[in-house]
């Protein structure tokens, strides 16, 4: 069987299963995620060698320390993955809620009710792990799903689907529900985005080239951000310590992930004494920074910035850094180099903080915390399958509600339009 034919197999199949998924019962779906927890952590071993197997092939292929970090699943990843799926257990079911009720002057009783979106394709890198939040949250919201891996990937997605659908069988549900692409060659995401008599959804999670190549090919709708250009902006209110912790985290503590700082702005009166200590603390922790002017005078170790560091995402320990005169100028920077992803602002003023929450476009924006946070799970969503930058129809992280839309139901008692 051809790749085109395999998918087409898959996509057909997921299309069936769909119209199951749909209808179950939360009690069913709970199930079902329950056991997959389970399976996870009385498999961990197994999982790992897996792993193990994709990490030397990531390492034979010279991928980047950050795609490593991603792609590595340890016994926290897997105790992270089985509790991710809890956390989904324990949220409301967002299939069948009601978003409103209004009475129509004819007697006609209009509303609007949740219901799942179909058949989502998954498109991503590295990460073992999405492989189960997207299964768990496609479950929950009651879709089914398609998940197209890495090659990186191959051996530990394998195993990951071999867990799902033993749980899904056992629970009685059509192991098609949740599949994963069985085989590596590339031609595989062309067939799947091609699928557009079956699939109801793509979601790319990756790379800009990644996310640019799906979204140019693609007959079907596209969720997806290029990039995370992520900023911070010390305000001349900030208090100096809590600027210095916050900068540290979004930058230190998980440099390859979206929602890293990328740039760090800070306003000319606090600039000097924030940034000798910051850039002590930096260099302690291997950062590279490059600045502007005014920060290369206060920081004569920086590199010169380009415009091409602007707008850059690193996703590594490097930075860029600009002394602005103003929160006009911040604000204006963010608009022109941001990429809608995540931006945030250190300030004691409580009306500055409004304004930047008010003025800044992205899909999370941030008060006196770490872009760090914008994540499915820290943001009370439970695992998240990605995040947008779109803003159709979902902006921001995206968890059972974005992968729900709604259709209308109208109760009449023999009403007839004239």
């Amino acid at each position: 069987m051809s790749v085109e034919e395999t998918v087409r197999e898959l996509a057909v199949a997921a299309q069936k299963a769909a119209k199951v998924v749909c209808v179950l019962s939360t009690d069913k779906k709970n199930e079902a995620l329950e056991r997959i927890s389970r399976k996870l952590i009385a498999e961990a071993q197994q999982i790992k060698q897996e792993n193990e197997k994709d990490l030397a092939y990531a390492r034979e292929q010279g991928l980047s320390d950050a795609m490593i970090d991603r792609l590595t699943v340890s016994d926290a990843v897997i105790e992270s993955m089985a509790n991710g799926l809890r956390d989904v257990i324990g949220l409301p079911d967002p299939v069948g809620s009601v978003t409103g009720m209004w009475l129509r002057p004819n007697g006609l009783q209009v509303g609007r009710v949740r219901i799942p979106l179909g058949v989502i394709g998954m498109i991503y890198e590295a990460r073992p792990n999405a492989t189960i939040d997207a299964a768990g949250l496609c479950l929950k919201a009651g879709n089914a799903v398609i998940l197209r891996g890495g090659s990186e990937a191959f051996n530990s997605n394998t195993v990951l689907a071999r867990i799902i659908q033993e749980a899904l069988r056992e629970t009685g549900i059509p192991e098609a529900a949740a599949q994963v692409i069985p085989v590596r060659d590339r031609l595989a995401v062309n067939a799947l985005l091609a699928q557009d008599d079956s699939v109801d959804l793509i979601i790319p999670r990756g790379g800009e080239a990644l996310i640019r190549f799906v979204t140019e090919n693609s007959r079907i709708p596209v969720l997806k951000h290029y990039k995370g250009v992520c900023h911070i902006y010390v305000d001349e209110t900030a208090g100096i310590g809590m600027a210095e912790e916050i900068s540290y985290n979004a930058k230190v503590q998980r440099p390859g992930v979206c929602n890293a700082m990328e740039t760090l702005l800070v306003h000319e009166a606090v600039a000097e004494a924030f940034l000798l200590q910051m850039a002590r603390r930096f260099a302690e922790a291997g950062v590279e920074l490059r600045g502007c002017p005014k920060t290369c005078q206060i920081i004569p170790e920086a590199k010169q910035a380009t415009d091409e560091d602007w707008q850059a995402e690193y996703l590594d320990l490097i930075l860029a850094v600009k002394v602005v005169s103003s929160m006009d100028e911040a604000i204006e920077h963010i608009a022109e180099y941001g990429s809608a992803h995540t931006e945030a602002i250190v300030t004691s003023d409580y009306g500055r903080a409004r304004r930047f929450l008010r003025e800044v476009d992205a899909s999370v924006v941030l008060v006196n915390a770490s872009t760090r946070f914008n994540d499915g799970g820290e943001l009370g969503l439970g695992a998240e399958i990605g995040i947008s930058t779109s803003k159709l129809h979902a902006y921001g992280p995206m968890g059972l509600e974005e992968l729900t839309t709604t259709k209308f139901v109208v109760f009449g008692d023999g009403q007839v339009r004239t």
